[in-house]
């Protein structure tokens, strides 16, 4: 079974999903999964999708932008996809890993995009460096630390560090960190 997932940003990319959803119609994918989702954001359609796929089943996108958020990403979804045996189909890419060559292109691409970002973090550590040499950076401002006072209020009314978390829009680690340091 051809299993079809599209995915767009946002609910005003409109054409962009009918195009994925009308692509895959005509690959014959029999049940398609869509979700307005950013690549950082939840994606329970996604998951819903490689939930639903089975043995001998591929699972379908038009470009890869559209299914992985990152080569780790990727790579968990390919492998999500080889444990149920079923297979990973990129149609803008012509790759199918139920294919010798798809197998082989898909490794290659993995391979080429964990390479490119790691490049990426090396320039970056490189600018960081020169930054902080001229006396530029500063690096990102402390937030838990810097609210170390409304903490420290709202745990003495009685909330819980999920609570102080989710109403100061910060990590529940920051704020038993914050709490630690306090005592």
């Amino acid at each position: 079974m051809l299993v079809g997932y599209a995915r767009t940003s946002t609910i005003e990319q409109r054409a962009g999903m009918d195009a994925q959803v009308r692509e895959l119609k005509e690959l014959g994918c029999d049940k398609i999964f869509r979700e307005q989702a950013s690549s950082v954001a939840e994606r329970d359609k996604l998951d819903a999708a490689l939930d639903f796929v089975r043995e001998g089943d591929t699972l379908v996108v038009t470009k890869l932008d559209r299914l992985a958020r990152s080569t780790a990403h990727l790579l968990a979804i390919s492998d999500t996809l080889k444990g149920k045996a079923a297979n990973l189909r990129i149609v803008n890419l012509n790759v199918d890993t139920g294919t010798a060559t798809g197998k082989l292109m898909f490794t290659m691409i993995g391979a080429v995009a964990e390479f490119e970002r790691a490049m990426m973090l090396e320039r970056q550590r490189e600018g960081i460096a020169k930054a902080k040499a001229e006396g530029k950076y500063r690096g990102r401002k402390p937030t838990a630390r810097a609210m170390a006072h409304v903490i420290s209020e709202l745990k003495a009314e009685g909330l819980g560090a999920t609570e102080i978390a989710k109403r100061l829009g910060i990590g529940r680690a920051s704020v038993y960190r914050v709490l630690g340091s306090a005592v």
